[in-house]
């Protein structure tokens, strides 16, 4: 009896297989879902209709979380005319005034900017609501 329980242990001990070390790199890029998706969508928006805008608007939300793009509507109030369709590669933020009605489309809006927008009659969609709207990206204005 033994004998069996060393020969066991033996076999348990010195012939198990070695475990593989597999190396994965760390994930580069952004983590948001979202983010992701929308990137990607927009390079195939961009390689599908040959409008660069597309694919400048992806390099710019691709940046890291540190250099990501925070509008406030006072900018946007300043640099946009009556009825100009504008894009935010980041945030719209609610600080400021806004008198002009526009169309902004943005990645994130929050809760106040969004409501200053609707209250001038202007439009806060998303980026690729635009992009399917507006396939060439013709006559659109990118405030960073």
């Amino acid at each position: 009896m033994g004998l069996n329980i060393g020969i066991y242990f033996f076999v348990i001990k010195f012939i198990k297989p070695k475990s593989v070390a597999v190396f994965v790199p760390n994930p580069t890029g952004p983590s948001n879902v979202e983010l992701r998706l929308l990137i990607r969508f927009l390079r195939k928006a961009s390689a599908q209709t040959g409008a660069a805008i597309w694919r400048y608007v992806a390099d710019i939300l691709e940046k890291p979380r540190r250099s990501r793009v925070s509008v406030n509507l006072s900018k946007i109030d300043r640099y946009a005319a009556d009825n100009d369709v504008v894009i935010v590669p980041g945030k719209v933020l609610g600080s400021g005034e806004l008198r002009k009605r526009v169309t902004i489309a943005a990645f994130k809006f929050s809760k106040d900017a969004a409501s200053k927008i609707k209250m001038v009659g202007g439009d806060a969609i998303n980026i690729s609501e635009l992009v399917k709207k507006n396939p060439k990206g013709t006559g659109a204005k990118i405030i960073t």
